[in-house]
């Protein structure tokens, strides 16, 4: 079994490109369009979706471009991604105003970001 793609959703299509390009290093492939009756027939969300995929060798995100999009207070959801530079990775991070969440786990720290949108991202270095 494989990993197709994650599908999240962010505000703007300027802060995705923000995030999964200029950060990720990923490749924007041309925005589609899910019109609104099978937006509506999948989601339950009557009306037209903008995707844009941002892909890289071995991973793939969908981004719906929605600005109404709810902040639950209380979410697991996250997607967990392995960098080669964990400190380089994390200057860029600083670079780009992403907010960086460390927290002391035994003897480990734990590193998770946010997007510009508040979805979690847990970063691995192994």
């Amino acid at each position: 079994m494989n990993l197709r793609h994650v599908a999240l959703a962010c505000s703007s299509e300027e802060k995705a490109d923000k995030f999964y390009t200029d950060l990720l290093g990923l490749k924007k492939v041309e925005p589609k369009r899910l019109p609104p009756a099978l937006s509506k027939a999948i989601f339950n969300i009557a009306s037209e979706q903008i995707i844009i995929n941002y892909v890289g060798d071995t991973v793939h995100f969908e981004i719906f471009i929605n600005d109404r999009q709810s902040k639950s207070a209380a979410k697991f959801e996250h997607v967990c991604l392995d960098v080669d530079d964990l400190d380089g990775f994390l200057a860029k991070c600083r670079r780009l105003d992403v907010k960086i969440i460390q927290l002391p786990k035994a003897d480990k720290l734990l590193t998770f970001i946010m997007d510009f949108d508040d979805n979690l991202f847990e970063i691995k270095n192994e």
